[in-house]
């Protein structure tokens, strides 16, 4: 029986294999025989590292929320920025990685599953405000977010970004998008949290409408 001498090389692979047909057909429509297929794998090669394809795409999206951390990480270090600028930062990061976009998108229809779309909200209405949150509470120090509702404007950001702003939710237009953003500025705002300038309006505007611009095979 051969060995294999490099499974984190093998693991790698199929990672790379599923993101790219995930892409290409959508979560749904993407079976472990085509992602076998790609790879010239056997099933064994490959439940030796997944048990499934879900676990796959857990994986997929744990080394998704990594980047993330790391780039708060790194904006939480740097001294040449104010907190308002790395917050957003932080969120344009969300829409400016194409393989990111990629893979949000091959998921959307997934969000039909009250299973799934149960656990991301409750990911977005706790895990994902505490990386807002802390660059909130910097922007209250620094003075460049002057806001007294650092809890509520990080579970704005979560929740209405992740659920209002989806298209898979509330079908938009490009046009419709970008009012629904400004609108969303508009809030922030008003509770001392002007992070959506005109760049970032615009810059998050282009980035949801290209979960918009196909029929993609996930779309919901």
């Amino acid at each position: 029986m051969t060995h294999n001498t490099h499974p984190e090389e093998t693991e790698q692979r199929i990672l790379d294999s599923a993101r790219r047909l995930f892409a290409e057909k959508g979560y749904e429509k993407t079976s472990i025989q085509d992602i076998l297929n790609d790879l010239g794998l056997s099933k064994g090669g490959l439940y030796h590292h997944f048990k499934s394809k879900e676990a796959i795409l857990d994986q997929l999206n744990a080394d998704e929320w990594a980047v993330t951390a790391r780039l708060l990480d790194e904006l939480i270090k740097r001294d040449d920025m104010s907190a308002l600028e790395k917050l957003r930062a932080l969120i344009i990061s969300a829409v400016d990685v194409p393989n990111h976009l990629d893979l949000v998108r091959s998921q959307l229809a997934l969000l039909k599953d009250p299973t799934f779309f149960t656990a991301n909200m409750r990911f977005w209405s706790t895990e994902l405000p505490k990386s807002f949150r802390s660059l909130i509470d910097m922007g209250v120090q620094d003075g460049s977010i002057p806001t007294t509702y650092p809890e509520e404007a990080a579970q704005l950001l979560s929740l209405l970004g992740n659920y209002w702003l989806m298209p898979c939710f509330y079908p938009a237009d490009h046009a419709d998008m970008e009012r629904r953003i400004r609108c969303l500025a508009t809030m922030l705002d008003a509770i001392g949290v002007p992070v959506f300038d005109e760049t970032l309006i615009l810059r998050l505007g282009e980035g949801l409408a290209d979960l918009m611009s196909e029929e993609a095979p996930a779309s919901a």
